[in-house]
């Protein structure tokens, strides 16, 4: 129970803290990581009204960012072509004869390629110990929390 407690309290700290940050009345030049940035150009010839009309980069969302991948020529507008462009690379990938169609043996070549890797005995058919060796490769599981056990006490 007390764990709840203390967890509680922690998250409205957080809460607090995190408001006080944001809604508080603190000036971005009394910042100590500012006045070590401005203190350098100020020695370098550079006034306080030149830095402040310095214009900041933009911050971008993800959604900017996932269209200006799709955006080759960077003409603001996505193509059929270079919406397409990512699936003809894997479509290319998988043709691997080049003739523009994609057969079914070509779009399974990585299960036939562990057909081929797990049948040892090269019969056509796998047994129970080869089909075994096509499982698929699990995760390591996750340690079990100890926070229960209680402490080794010295004697």
């Amino acid at each position: 129970m007390w764990r709840y407690l203390v967890g509680g309290v922690a998250a409205l700290s957080l809460v607090g803290a995190g408001w006080l940050i944001f809604n508080g009345d603190a000036h971005p030049d009394a910042l100590p990581a500012r006045a070590a940035l401005a203190s350098p150009t100020v020695a370098s010839g550079q006034d306080e009204a030149s830095l402040k009309s310095l214009p900041e980069a933009p911050a971008r969302s993800r959604e900017q960012k996932r269209f200006d991948r799709y955006d080759k020529d960077r003409n603001g507008r996505i193509t059929r072509e270079e919406y397409l462009a990512p699936r003809r690379k894997a479509f290319a990938k998988l043709d691997t004869n080049g003739d523009g169609r994609l057969t079914f043996d070509e779009w399974a070549i990585k299960t036939t390629a562990r057909f081929a890797d797990a049948d040892h005995d090269r019969s056509g058919a796998m047994d129970s110990t080869e089909f075994a060796t096509t499982a698929p490769k699990r995760k390591a599981p996750r340690p079990t929390c100890r926070c229960e056990e209680p402490a080794k006490q010295d004697d």
